[in-house]
C-alpha cells in the first residue's frame, strides 16, 4: 500500500509541468538557501538527472548558483545572512591571501581565539599548513574551523566552546556558548565580520554570533579582524565593537581606498593582503 502511494507521488511529480517544478524548486532553495541534488530528487520524486537539468536551467536564468553537490539561491535579500556554503566560495582568492597574512602573525606557544565564519576557516587552513607551528591552543565556536584544524593535532590543540548550534554558519552560540570564554585569557583573537565601517563600527548579520564575538574580544589581548573587500563600508544589524577596539584589520587588495583611508583616520591599522 505504502509503495503504491509512493509510486503515485513520484508519478505525479514526474508529470508535473517542468516550469512549475522549477518554480517550486526555486522557492525551496530561497527558503533554505542550500539543497543537495539527492534531497531535491527525493522531495520532488524525480531522478538526479532531472534535478541537475532543472538546476542548470535555473542557473542560466541567474536564479540559482550551482555548488558542489547541489545549489544555492543566487540572490539572498540584503541584510539576510548567507549560508556558510555560499560564502565559502565568494572572494575565495582574496580570503586565502588574507588568511596567509593572519596565520603568519601566530607564533608557537600562543593561545588563539577564532570566531566562526568562512574567512577564519581559511585562516585555520593556513595554520595547518605551517609545520613550524607547535604548542598552539585554538579556542573556537566554529565547527568548520575546528574540523579544518584537526589535521594539525596534536601540535595545535583545538577546544570547541560548546553551546547551541546555528545552522547558517555552523557556529556555537548562547545559551552556554560563552561560559568557557569567561575563564580564559588568550594571546590573540582572529574574527571575521559582516561589515566594517569607520562610523558604524564592526558589525554582523546575526545577533547571536555577534554576541559571541564580543565575548571573544573581551577574552583576548591582541585583536585581529579579517574581512574581504566586500565588507568594507558595510554596516549590518548586530554591532560587535567600534573600530578603535581592533588592533589590526587585514583586508584584500580590491578594498576601496576611501574606505581604507577612513578606517585609518579612525586609528585602525589596516594591512592589505596582496
Amino acid at each position: 500500500m505504502e509503495r503504491a502511494e509512493a509510486g503515485r507521488g513520484a508519478s505525479m511529480s514526474e508529470s508535473m509541468p517542468t516550469e512549475v517544478r522549477r518554480e517550486r524548486m526555486l522557492a525551496l532553495l530561497t527558503e533554505q538557501e542550500f539543497a543537495r541534488v539527492a534531497e531535491l530528487a527525493e522531495a520532488f520524486g524525480v531522478s538526479s538527472v532531472t534535478v541537475r537539468a532543472d538546476l542548470d536551467a535555473l542557473e542560466e536564468q541567474g536564479k540559482v548558483r550551482r555548488v558542489r553537490g547541489g545549489a544555492v539561491s543566487a540572490g539572498p535579500a540584503p541584510h539576510v545572512e548567507a549560508s556558510f556554503e555560499l560564502s565559502l566560495g565568494t572572494a575565495a582568492v582574496e580570503k586565502s591571501s588574507i588568511a596567509k597574512v593572519a596565520a603568519r602573525l601566530v607564533g608557537s606557544g600562543e593561545s588563539v581565539l577564532m570566531g566562526a565564519g568562512t574567512t577564519t576557516t581559511y585562516v585555520a587552513r593556513e595554520l595547518v599548513a605551517r609545520p613550524d607551528l607547535t604548542e598552539v591552543t585554538v579556542f573556537t565556536n566554529g565547527l568548520r574551523t575546528a574540523l579544518e584544524l584537526e589535521p594539525a593535532l596534536p601540535r595545535i590543540s583545538v577546544v570547541v566552546t560548546g553551546g547551541s548550534l546555528r545552522r547558517q554558519q555552523h557556529s556555537l552560540v548562547d545559551p552556554l556558548g560563552g561560559k568557557l570564554l569567561e575563564g580564559i585569557r588568550a594571546h590573540t583573537v582572529i574574527l571575521g565580520c559582516g561589515g566594517v565601517d569607520a562610523a558604524g563600527g564592526v558589525t554582523n548579520v546575526s545577533l547571536p554570533d555577534a554576541e559571541m564575538k564580543q565575548r571573544m574580544l573581551r577574552a583576548a589581548t591582541r585583536k585581529i579582524l579579517v574581512a574581504d573587500a566586500s565588507k568594507l563600508g558595510v554596516v549590518e544589524m548586530a554591532p560587535i565593537c567600534a573600530v578603535g577596539e581592533i588592533d589590526l584589520l587585514i583586508t584584500g587588495e580590491s578594498a576601496d581606498p576611501e574606505c581604507v583611508a577612513a578606517l585609518r583616520d579612525k586609528g585602525l591599522a589596516v594591512e592589505i593582503a596582496r
